[in-house]
């Protein structure tokens, strides 16, 4: 140390030093503008031309989702009946379809919730009583499946009166 006890200000920039740094920085900014402009999708022109035509007849969403779920299930049922497929399959295959309509029609994450999520969230009963005693005991217990063919009948119940 020095022997004096006089205290130095710290080095200050000269204002050519900021002025190249602001410089820099708006360089920056408009380079940055730059891409996102001109690598933005180009809007379409609007062509002037005579409005659409609604059809006449467009068919209740609902009406249409079930009938999909319940040709599912019919093909189901008659892949069981041809032999295609075992009785711990179809019932696993029904499930998959009951809870794939209820997670369409309604928005509820059926296919991912277990059965007390279900019950918890007070969905429509004819849910809880087919995948209760029809799908979990014919997929999860090593007894005989049940019958497909009551599955399938309960999965029409809860596709036909699911609200």
């Amino acid at each position: 140390m020095s022997g004096t006890d006089e205290l130095y200000p710290p080095a200050q920039y000269g204002w050519g030093w900021i002025l190249l740094a602001i410089g820099v920085l708006v360089l920056i900014a408009g380079i940055a503008w730059l891409v996102v402009v001109l690598t933005r999708p180009r809007r379409a022109l609007a062509v002037a031309s005579a409005p659409t035509p609604v059809p006449a007849f467009t068919a209740d969403v609902a009406t249409v989702l079930r009938q999909e779920y319940l040709g599912a299930i019919a093909q189901i049922e008659a892949d069981y009946r041809e032999g295609r497929t075992d009785a711990r399959r179809a019932n696993l295959d029904l499930s998959r379809v009951v809870r794939g309509f209820v997670n369409e029609y309604s928005g509820i994450e059926a296919p991912v919730l277990a059965l007390d999520d279900l019950v918890r969230m007070g969905v429509h009963p004819a849910l809880i009583d087919a995948i209760g005693r029809n799908y979990y005991p014919s997929i999860f217990r090593r007894t005989a499946p049940i019958d497909p063919l009551v599955g399938a009948d309960a999965a029409r119940t809860v596709v036909t009166t699911w609200y």
